[in-house]
């Protein structure tokens, strides 16, 4: 991830010197945080270049094509994406989301899209000696569970796993680590970020237990800055019409193949 904050570094300058609007160059911003295989994760190149790749990076290929803009992504962590988007660092941020209360005080939202079950379906990573132990919450009483900081299961696990002990960090490899080296008992993640980390580490797998998820929760968005309506309205045009060309299951077949994942749906 070096190169990436070099990366971030060089572009949080260039942002602070002409921000994100230059009409004469204009730039699509979009902030992701490439740890999420199948939708955004990173990658070497054959010429060992880092390029982050994935079902959220075609996406927002698509939206910049459709708004007649260059694209520029900017890697950074869960909670900085949106941190970027508020401030209005960033034009955009594509990295999974979901809807949650917070957020749709805080920002725009696009109309939702749908990349696969296994992106909107919430699990529980595990041992696989705990999987079948791991079935209802009364079972996750006092069990360290970990989430990234500001995402979608942390918030589940405080509404639906209360008396769960929720470990936050801020990079999903830091999760998988705190997994493997059995400083936490579990791993909150979509059901598509658990099929790449299993497809990458024996013994792993996915708990009994499914986290109960309301209609609003089961498909992903975009974040804008509050306000900008404009711009809203455009990626929402473009986003029906991605739908209507039938481009999210394409996408999300190749992201699977990038990601060499085997287990998706």
């Amino acid at each position: 991830m070096k190169r990436l904050c070099i990366f971030l570094l060089a572009i949080l300058m260039t942002l602070s010197l002409f921000g994100c609007g230059d009409k004469e160059t204009p730039v699509l911003w979009v902030a992701m945080s490439p740890d999420f295989p199948p939708m955004e994760f990173v990658t070497v190149s054959s010429d060992s270049e880092e390029q982050i790749v994935g079902f959220d990076v075609y996406l927002a290929e698509y939206l910049a094509e459709g708004l007649d803009m260059e694209l520029k992504l900017v890697a950074m962590d869960f909670g900085e994406c949106q941190d970027a988007v508020a401030k209005g660092q960033v034009d955009l941020a594509i990295s999974g989301f979901s809807w949650l209360p917070q957020r749709a005080e805080r920002f725009n939202l696009s109309d939702t899209y749908h990349a696969s079950d296994n992106t909107t379906n919430q699990v529980l990573l595990t041992t696989a000696e705990n999987a079948s132990r791991f079935a209802a919450p009364e079972d996750l009483v006092g069990v360290y569970i970990g989430a990234q900081r500001a995402s979608l299961q942390e918030w589940l696990i405080s509404e639906q796993l209360k008396d769960a002990y929720t470990v936050p960090f801020q990079d999903l490899q830091e999760g998988v680590s705190l997994l493997l080296t059995g400083k936490i008992d579990a791993l909150a993640v979509a059901e598509g970020n658990a099929d790449a980390i299993i497809a990458a580490n024996a013994g792993l797998a996915k708990a009994e237990f499914r986290f109960t998820l309301s209609a609003e929760l089961t498909d992903n968005l975009i974040l804008l800055k509050k306000g900008n309506d404009s711009l809203t309205e455009k990626v929402n045009a473009l986003l029906a019409q991605a739908q209507a060309e039938g481009l999210y299951p394409q996408w999300y077949a190749l992201a699977l193949e990038q990601a060499g994942i085997t287990h998706g749906d």
